[in-house]
């Protein structure tokens, strides 16, 4: 069973930053390519960012890039979500995934106001 840990969101201010953390049970946290995704009040889930497995390879969302870093530290089984230059259009509950699997953790929320 694995279990997912999300943490960092908080209240900024529109071009402040957050960095978000993910914590997953069990050891076998570095088999996995791990994504990051957020859902905003009244649209669906979307995926924000993604890396694989080793770390070298990394993707986003156009709404992200250059913007948002996705990194992960295998032997911490974490992988953080560093967040700049913060707009009000990111405020949404962040989630982490484990990617081809059913397995998420509560979330965690982040405000940009203006």
């Amino acid at each position: 069973q694995v279990q997912l840990v999300e943490s960092g969101g908080g209240l900024v201010q529109a071009g402040g930053s957050l960095r978000l953390s993910c914590v997953a049970s069990g050891r076998t946290f570095s088999s996995y390519a791990m994504g990051w995704y957020r859902q905003a009040p009244g649209k669906e889930r979307e995926v924000v960012a993604r890396i694989r497995t080793g770390g070298g390879s990394t993707s986003y969302a156009d709404s992200v890039k250059g913007r948002f870093t996705i990194s992960r530290d295998n032997a911490k089984n974490t992988v953080y979500l560093q967040m700049n230059s913060l707009k009000p259009e990111d405020t949404a509950i962040y989630y982490c995934n484990p990617f081809g699997t059913a397995y998420w953790g509560r979330g965690t929320q982040v405000t940009v106001s203006s």
